[in-house]
């Protein structure tokens, strides 16, 4: 997968885990992903078109992995215009991309099929309470939409998560990699 190196920056920070993310998936064949909480991509400074590291740059790196194993990224977010960005910016593969402006609740809940990966990062910039109420309502929406070799990747670990984690080991998750950002879990 050698899309991937161009991602590998120093301020890319969950990098690690998404490398790690990825080469479970390439193992298991996974080829559905399903995120929540586009990612907002390239910013603008100066006129100048810039990787936004800060934002860890999941849906390019999504589709660039769905092109790769001729999958599909299924993303969705609340804001039309991060949808309308992340269009932009991953425009190489975006035959591998289904967009969906949404509420990623009721996007869950109207989702049909199986999810091989399934990324949760909505809610940015929330109050931690309120993120991680949120999230856990994604995970239990989305639980029989998963299949035994499924992936779980939360981010923001600390905030979003602090409900999330819990749940998924008391519901036979275990933890297959973790860094101080992001958390992998699968059965």
């Amino acid at each position: 997968m050698k899309f991937l190196n161009k991602y590998n920056n120093p301020k890319n920070i969950r990098f690690k885990s998404f490398e790690k993310t990825f080469k479970i998936c390439l193992e298991r064949n996974h080829k559905t992903i399903v995120e929540t909480g586009t990612a907002r991509g390239k910013t603008k400074f100066f006129f100048i078109r810039r990787y936004n590291w800060k934002d860890g740059m999941s849906t390019p790196m999504f589709g660039e992995y769905a092109k790769y194993v001729n999958g599909t990224l299924h993303t969705c977010d609340i804001s039309e215009e991060n949808i309308n960005n992340a269009r932009s910016f991953t425009k190489n593969y975006v035959d591998f991309i289904k967009f969906y402006v949404n509420d990623s609740l009721i996007f869950l809940k109207e989702f049909r099929g199986k999810i091989d990966l399934l990324y949760l990062d909505s809610l940015d910039g929330h109050d931690p309470i309120a993120a991680s109420e949120h999230q856990l309502k994604e995970v239990k929406i989305s639980l029989n939409k998963l299949h035994n070799d499924s992936l779980i990747l939360l981010d923001d670990k600390g905030s979003k998560t602090n409900l999330s984690i819990s749940f998924l080991l008391n519901n036979d998750y275990k933890i297959l990699f973790e860094t101080d950002y992001q958390i992998l879990f699968s059965k």
